[in-house]
């Protein structure tokens, strides 16, 4: 097949595609672009958050640029090859949850970090966040789709399995999400809707179920708080309450770049990283916060013309996935800042401050990339 295709090129009967540099090297320039732009504002607003201070804003800096190198490296890849590491890469995951569970790092009452004295500290759950979608869709694309009950049950294991061990570290927020990046490639797959309506119906009782035994004693006060933030407003409404105060306070242009009152007066805790947003309301006001989602809605239509582009059930299942968990990012993050959701634990993407998460992010994004510019560029002439 190959030798008469080369021939067709040879007579001039089919010609292959122009590619740009970027995709020489197998960089999507769009994606590249939206990214730059929007952590270049994250920059500022981190500035501003954090106090002013350069070492916070050298470190995010350093990630950044990690995140771009392996990105950059992961581009390179054909994610055929992904598709045979999915396995090995998975049990790598879960056994670093193991250690976690067994001989984590602590710090602020959590157990999620593994250190290795004098050269890095890293929190394996995030790297699940890649490594659950690229399992889920190697396991499903083996078998014929859309997915028996046998399958269905097989990839939930797969997604309950370590987010079992996350939730016990206790980190609710990552947990949540990994989940949903497995869930995005079971549902992307053709799943029957009988079994998706069958998963709604099971909802109540589970979460009743999750409430009562599974739920720690924080975790239930998250969710009261979100019901009614202002029956504790000193305790555990006060982030809230100050994240709707700062939102509320920008008005439509802003108090203007290291002039938000909440963040600099320390009225507002986590402002550098869960609650970040609300320092750009305050400070760049309801026109700020629009510009940024328009970046966001920009970015991740990209990345669904990227899927619709892939040329592979496998690519399909796996971009769709890291799309739709970015988006949830995004969603989360923001719902729970205004108030709409309760309080998890999601950063911004590419804004809020944290290594580990922004180099996942970039990482996911190369994925894409690889997935994009991996395929087959040819056009009759």
């Amino acid at each position: 097949m190959q030798k008469k295709f080369d021939a067709l090129l040879d007579s001039g009967d089919v010609t292959r595609r122009r590619v740009s540099l970027l995709q020489r090297v197998h960089l999507d320039g769009w994606l590249l672009l939206l990214i730059l732009l929007i952590s270049s504002v994250g920059f500022f607003i981190l500035y501003s958050a954090g106090s002013k201070s350069e070492a916070l804003l050298i470190k995010q800096a350093s990630s950044f640029a990690v995140g771009l190198f392996v990105m950059a490296v992961i581009a390179q890849l054909e994610p055929r090859l992904m598709a045979r590491w999915a396995a090995g890469l998975y049990i790598i995951g879960f056994g670093l949850l193991v250690v976690v569970e067994v001989m984590g790092h602590n710090a602020m009452g959590a157990t999620r970090w593994i250190n290795i004295p004098g050269v890095m500290r890293f929190q394996p759950s995030e790297l699940m966040k890649l490594f659950m979608p690229l399992a889920v869709a190697w396991y499903l694309v083996r078998h014929n789709l859309p997915p028996t009950f046998k399958h269905i049950v097989v990839s939930l294991l797969l997604i309950v399995l370590p987010c079992a061990l996350i939730a016990r570290q206790p980190d609710l927020g990552t947990s949540l999400l990994v989940a949903t990046s497995g869930l995005f490639v079971l549902f992307l797959s053709g799943l029957r809707w009988r079994w998706i309506i069958a998963a709604i119906a099971a909802a109540v009782p589970a979460g009743i179920v999750t409430w009562l035994f599974f739920l720690r004693s924080y975790q239930r006060q998250r969710v009261m708080t979100f019901l009614s933030p202002e029956s504790d407003p000193l305790g555990s409404g006060w982030n809230i309450i100050q994240s709707k105060a700062a939102i509320g306070s920008g008005g439509t242009t802003g108090k203007g770049w290291l002039a938000g009152t909440q963040s600099h007066l320390d009225f507002l805790p986590e402002s550098h990283t869960d609650f970040i947003i609300a320092v750009l309301a305050e400070e760049f006001g309801l026109v700020g916060v629009c510009l940024l989602l328009l970046c966001y809605l920009l970015l991740i239509a990209r990345a669904f013309i990227i899927t619709l582009q892939a040329q592979t059930v496998f690519n399909k299942l796996l971009a769709g996935s890291i799309t739709l968990t970015f988006f949830i990012y995004v969603f989360v993050n923001i719902g729970m800042v205004s108030g709409l959701l309760p309080v998890v634990g999601v950063p911004l993407p590419f804004i809020s401050f944290g290594g580990t998460s922004l180099v996942t992010l970039l990482s996911g994004f190369g994925i894409l990339m690889a997935i994009h510019t991996h395929r087959k560029w040819i056009s009759y002439a």
